[in-house]
């Protein structure tokens, strides 16, 4: 259960430094930041739904986010696996010994509404447009601000390339306890087929052991199309589960649609959701890993950035924080070029029934490098090693990968 829904009257026009426009992840994270880190910063989150976060669990390896940024969490109550985790494939169980995280976003938004002040924060509150000097709610209502943050949701567009990760999760309170004692990152020892006219596509299950007797299980495939038949992936969560003696009553549920970055104009997507003036951050400003979509390591980098910088500088101007956050993006891109062509690979280079074998190749390779992947920090040696050995692909469509400029995005509404 989440707290009820808080709303407050706007504080007086005038006193706006910020106003972040979306309560999600990276937007309460933000918050967080300024409300810690830059005091005499008068911030107001504006958030349209009934909760901060929306409905989602965030995971991630306690390696991810560096040591020094790790206790911009410590606001949060986080399930954690200090033992490790498991992979599953064909040919290949493993156990890994990095460290790993979850939280859920009714613990985000109940550590956020306890400890930012209430004038800070609006829920049940849209916003209908937003520019350099603030933002026009629905309701007619003007907001004045000194700098505003767009950290609304991702919106695909025609300039980016890539495929989709779509998944489904249960949370699952068994009838007696399950016997797991740590995550199952990706159990691969699933069929490869993807619903919904997706055809074949690299798929897998996701377990996370919440309590003696709680499990979240989350179907998750790599496709072409951002489709998604949530019946039949609840029918394979219950299959998963009854294969397993897990038995039990569903008490929450999520689903998603993420994208995997193959490549593209980066510049002329910022400008398709860009407003002058405004600072972009979240996945709308481009901060995702292009291949596993995960985005809180670098939420994290970024909120206590901003913070750091509007408490060091705090007559920066509205459009120098943009530009800040813009220079922060374009860096985030350059640096993940590597995990593109990875994408590339795997969209692209492998069949759609073989992308198992993709990952199965990776997951075989030294711990260490593969932390080092997820947080997006591997090493020139890491990047060889991964290219080098046996190829999963055939090395005719990999070459064609390695060159290519990616599957342009396919920009309807992901059903």
């Amino acid at each position: 259960m989440v707290d009820s829904p808080r709303t407050s009257a706007a504080p007086d026009a005038a006193a706006h430094d910020v106003i972040i426009v979306g309560g999600g992840l990276a937007g309460g994270l933000i918050a967080l930041a300024l409300h810690r880190h830059a005091p005499d910063c008068r911030f107001l989150l504006v958030e349209a739904g009934r909760t901060l976060g929306g409905h989602h669990r965030w995971s991630w390896f306690e390696t991810d986010i560096r040591p020094g940024a790790r206790g911009l969490m410590g606001a949060f109550r986080l399930n954690g696996w200090d033992e490790g985790y498991d992979i599953a494939f064909p040919r290949l169980d493993r156990t890994l010994p990095t460290a790993y995280r979850s939280l859920a976003s009714a613990e985000f938004h109940r550590a956020l509404t306890a400890e930012l002040p209430e004038s800070r924060v609006m829920l049940g509150t849209k916003v209908a447009a937003l520019d350099a000097s603030g933002v026009a709610l629905a309701d007619g209502t003007r907001l004045a601000a000194r700098r505003v943050i767009d950290c609304r949701a991702f919106r695909s567009s025609k300039h980016l390339a890539g495929g989709w990760q779509v998944f489904l999760g249960q949370h699952v309170k068994c009838d007696k306890p399950h016997g797991l004692t740590r995550p199952v990152i990706m159990d691969a020892h699933v069929d490869q087929i993807a619903p919904h006219g997706n055809g074949e596509a690299y798929r897998f299950v996701y377990v996370l052991p919440l309590s003696a007797d709680e499990v979240f299980i989350e179907d998750t495939y790599y496709a072409d199309q951002p489709k998604m038949d949530a019946e039949v992936l609840k029918g394979r969560v219950a299959a998963y589960a009854q294969a397993r003696g897990w038995h039990g009553e569903v008490i929450d549920q999520e689903a998603g649609i993420l994208p995997v970055i193959s490549g593209g104009d980066f510049e002329a997507a910022l400008a398709e959701v860009a407003t002058p003036g405004v600072a972009l951050a979240g996945a709308r400003g481009g901060f995702s890993h292009p291949l596993t979509s995960y985005t809180l390591p670098f939420a994290v980098d970024n909120a206590l950035a901003i913070a750091r910088l509007l408490a060091r500088r705090p007559e920066v101007s509205g459009a120098e924080l943009a530009a800040f956050c813009k220079r922060r993006a374009k860096r985030h891109w350059r640096a993940t070029a590597y995990y593109r062509m990875l994408s590339r690979m795997l969209f692209e280079a492998a069949e759609p029934g073989r992308r198992v074998v993709v990952f199965e190749h990776f997951y075989a390779l030294r711990g260490a490098l593969v932390e080092r992947f997820y947080a997006g920090r591997s090493t020139w040696t890491d990047r060889l090693r991964i290219l080098t050995g046996k190829p999963p692909v055939a090395i005719p469509r990999a070459i064609r990968a390695l060159f290519s400029s990616g599957k342009p995005f396919n920009t309807e509404t992901p059903a």
